[in-house]
């Protein structure tokens, strides 16, 4: 089974680059810097003082370690004021040459492209991680390490803007489902029962495309299931599960009840419906009955990839309450 030490060495896909941002706090200038790979260095507490100063964002080349090419780390030290506590934060850090894995004060947050054996390069995606609030500190000192391993050509973090960002067009999830899910390639309609037993299937995070978590060549159908509770005080509310934007299409089931889809799946020989299906949000709505409100619940979707990227890509996935699901959607229309 794939376990979450397997997807952390893989890409964590950054959110949807389209998202409104406000700048908090520059991180452009000097950062601590040192070549190698040590596992220490993405802790918190390790004395980089030693370490060489360069500037961000510019390739390392360009800093005085001409043709390098390997692992190197980068670090810096900053606070965050108390008054962004309740907002949604994101660190941007630009386009990295090749791959990059992101720890702020200990807590993996987030990566792109892949380590050797199976290398893969990110060079030209722009790097934008959100901050799980459990990880940052207010008021007080932030570490933020970088690894970095670079193949051929520039290294390092080297353009496009690099800070704290808050997001502008926030929705407030009654629960948030985001995170590790269960996920299975192949296809069988007994997988969508609340009671079937997912115990066997891989793990993977939602959101991110399943070609950067270990499936590469992986086209055709697959299934995502995930368990959880509701809070009783939202039991009797009218909610909607935002499942973010799908690499193609999708069908997706409430304890075993079909609650929407979009697209058309292959059948009898007649090919899928997919045309720019991959661009739209999906939303949709749960019938009340269809909510256990003292038990857990289980959210099965069911997804075909035609070709390239697949999988939930992008964006918020969690339960909303059609009052906040009309505002947001004022946000992004």
């Amino acid at each position: 089974m794939r376990k979450f030490v397997l997807i952390i060495i893989l890409l964590f896909c950054a959110e949807n680059h389209a998202m409104q941002l406000e700048k908090e706090l520059s991180l452009e200038g000097e950062w601590r810097f040192e070549i190698g790979d040590r596992e220490e260095y993405a802790s918190p507490n390790y004395n980089d003082e030693q370490w060489e100063k360069i500037v961000v964002p510019d390739s390392w080349e360009n800093e005085g370690f001409p043709g390098y090419d390997g692992f190197a780390w980068y670090r810096i030290r900053f606070s965050v004021n108390r008054g962004l506590k309740n907002k949604v934060l994101y660190v941007k850090l630009g386009r990295i040459d090749d791959v990059d894995m992101v720890y702020l004060n200990g807590h993996y947050i987030g990566g792109m492209g892949q380590l050797p054996p199976d290398y893969k390069s990110a060079f030209d995606n722009n790097r934008i991680y959100k901050i799980p609030r459990i990880a940052l500190k207010y008021g007080s000192e932030n570490i933020i390490s970088v690894r970095v391993y670079d193949k051929q050509g520039v290294g390092g973090i080297y353009t496009g803007e690099v800070g704290l960002y808050s997001r502008i067009d926030v929705v407030k999830l009654v629960l948030d489902l985001t995170g590790l899910w269960w996920f299975k390639h192949g296809d069988s309609l007994a997988w969508k029962d609340p009671n079937f037993d997912e115990s066997a299937w891989d793990i993977i995070k939602v959101p991110a495309y399943w070609e950067d978590q270990g499936y590469p060549n992986l086209d055709g159908i697959a299934w995502y299931r995930k368990r959880f509770k509701i809070d009783q005080k939202y039991a009797d509310e009218k909610l909607i599960l935002l499942l973010g934007k799908v690499n193609d299409i999708d069908q997706v089931y409430f304890n075993g009840h079909l609650i929407g889809l979009t697209g058309k799946f292959p059948q009898d020989g007649k090919p899928a419906t997919i045309e720019n299906m991959k661009k739209e949000l999906r939303a949709y709505f749960v019938p009340p009955d269809f909510i256990r409100k003292e038990e857990e619940n289980v959210i099965a979707v069911r997804v075909y990839d035609a070709g390239h990227n697949g999988g939930i890509y992008k964006e918020y996935v969690g339960l909303v309450t059609r009052k906040e699901y009309l505002k947001y959607m004022k946000t992004v229309r």
